[in-house]
């Protein structure tokens, strides 16, 4: 008999690793919760114009601004600055690419010179550059070229 209650403990303490170690990479509620939240956010201001340093729909938004506010409205500070941004998350593999994580890309010869929300179906949303408006675009050929990495932001 405790040889047996010494298996099935083994067995469910087994288990419980297993299932403790599984969880950690996966998305909490509340996390997805922000994401999602952030992302209607930056859909919502999708028209805005660009503007270099902006952060709000009255100033306008550059790339890393639209992150910064979206995510501000969904209850996280986040800093301003796709090098900030970088340092604040951590990589994950495109493949794993969920709504509300970040996708830096180079252009112009600088490493994570871009970045934008994924907001899924291979799309992501972003403040292109001066001149242009917030809007959404997809992992086209051009988007593809230059893409860096993916990353994701810990939130809960």
């Amino acid at each position: 008999m405790i040889r047996g209650g010494l298996r099935c403990s083994a067995l469910l303490f087994a288990a419980a690793l297993a299932t403790g170690c599984g969880s950690t990479r996966d998305l909490s509620s509340s996390q997805e919760r922000v994401q999602d939240r952030a992302t209607q956010v930056a859909l919502s201001m999708v028209g805005k114009p660009y503007r270099y340093g902006g952060n709000s729909p009255q100033r306008g938004f550059d790339c890393s601004g639209l992150i910064q506010y979206s995510y501000a409205r969904a209850g996280v500070r986040l800093p301003h600055g796709t090098t900030h941004l970088r340092r604040t998350s951590r990589p994950i593999s495109k493949r794993n690419l969920r709504r509300g994580d970040l996708v830096f890309f180079d252009q112009e010869g600088k490493s994570s010179s871009h970045v934008a929300i994924y907001i899924g179906g291979n799309r992501f949303v972003h403040a292109p550059s001066s001149g242009k408006h917030v809007h959404v675009a997809d992992f086209s050929k051009y988007w593809n070229k230059y893409f860096n990495e993916a990353r994701r932001l810990d939130v809960d």
